[in-house]
């Protein structure tokens, strides 16, 4: 019974836990993924302005349809650098939720 009970600790506690260093290339994948988050933001900012320009000339010329389209894109560009600014805090909540289940 003793080997039962031991692999079932294991299934439900395999003692594995994030580790910083543990592979080599850690600074650069940082990097790599800050930068792609500071393209996402700018990425962002341009769909934000080209988004309110056509909500703007929808607006004044009468096109319904392209203010509508406007409207959308504003929505979704500000989503967009909501949710990039902040995806840090996100993955460490759900991280942090995560360690917590048992």
């Amino acid at each position: 019974m003793q080997l039962i009970e031991h692999v079932q600790y294991l299934a439900f506690n395999p003692g594995v836990t994030p580790r910083g260093g543990g592979l080599p290339g850690l600074p650069v994948l940082k990097n790599v993924m800050g930068s792609l988050n500071l393209y996402g933001i700018i990425a962002a900012v341009g769909a934000l302005v080209i988004s309110a320009l056509t909500w703007a000339w929808g607006s004044h010329s009468g096109g319904h349809q392209a203010e509508a389209n406007g409207k959308k894109g504003t929505a979704v560009a500000a989503g967009c650098a909501l949710l990039l600014g902040a995806a840090n805090g996100i993955v460490a909540f759900a991280s942090n939720l995560g360690t917590q289940v048992h």
